[in-house]
């Protein structure tokens, strides 16, 4: 661990990978109850097709696809709010578009390969000290607001018809996780990269689930798994030169598992 620490781009993967995985981890759970967890499948493919034109235009790819992907998010919510179209169906078009036009862009830009690839997988090399500060930002941000609409987040959360009857802004909390999962995913493909960014979000929100209590709870677990998954992943693929994003996953899984079998012996 000393020997990891001695290096910047250590000590900055692990600032970015824990401060990802806390975001991740907190939206997780508002996204996993209202069954909209594949929202972050979604704007993970739309990130793909966004970081493949800013590397054709030559310009920073993460800046450059956070107003994008937000965009798409409100575009999902948009597509089943007036075109009659389910959540999951509304996901499912706009990421098999995205992966369809990133497709395109990569075959047409074919000196960017390598470039591409790091952002496809993750690479903990090439995080910068600007998406340090990004990541900072975004994490106060998100604890400042959550905290903020708490209450009001728990009762979209559990019951949207409940909380129209109560008068509170439904359609605005709505937009406001779907950007705030935006701007996580677009951070986040740097640590695990698009294909593996939704994995955050689902797997600590889902084991959480199999042990806490009450809902409060459910942020500490996930929270919790998040920061071992973030910790031990990047460790491991650096003692084992292993695949960042990937060694990540399989932590969560492993913890998914653990809390599985946990809760069934316990019932």
């Amino acid at each position: 661990m000393i020997e990891m620490l001695q290096h910047d781009f250590m000590v900055r993967a692990f600032i970015v990978g824990s401060l990802i995985g806390i975001s991740a981890a907190l939206l997780g759970p508002f996204l996993v109850l209202r069954r909209y967890a594949m929202i972050g499948d979604g704007l993970a493919h739309v990130s793909f097709a966004s970081v493949s034109i800013a590397l054709i235009l030559g310009t920073q790819p993460v800046i450059f696809s956070i107003p994008l992907v937000i965009l798409a998010s409100f575009g999902i919510l948009k597509l089943t709010e007036t075109a009659n179209v389910y959540a999951d169906a509304a996901i499912g078009l706009m990421g098999s578009f995205a992966v369809a036009l990133g497709v395109l862009l990569a075959s047409l830009g074919k000196g960017f390969s390598v470039d591409l690839y790091s952002y496809l997988f993750g690479s903990i090399l090439v995080i910068k000290q600007q998406e340090v500060w990004l990541t900072v930002i975004l994490t106060i941000v998100m604890l400042a607001l959550i905290a903020m609409f708490y209450r009001d987040l728990f009762a979209l959360t559990y019951d949207e018809e409940y909380a129209q009857t109560q008068k509170l802004p439904t359609r605005q909390l709505n937009y406001f996780i779907s950007g705030l999962t935006a701007v996580t995913i677009v951070l986040g493909i740097r640590v695990v990269g698009t294909m593996l960014i939704s994995s955050m979000i689902i797997f600590p929100a889902v084991t959480a689930l199999q042990l806490a209590k009450s809902f409060r709870m459910t942020f500490v677990y996930s929270s919790l798994v998040a920061l071992i998954s973030v910790i031990t992943g990047i460790s491991l693929s650096y003692i084992f030169n292993l695949p960042t994003g990937a060694s990540i996953v399989m932590i969560n899984a492993v913890l998914f598992v653990l809390a599985f079998v946990t809760r069934k012996i316990r019932a």
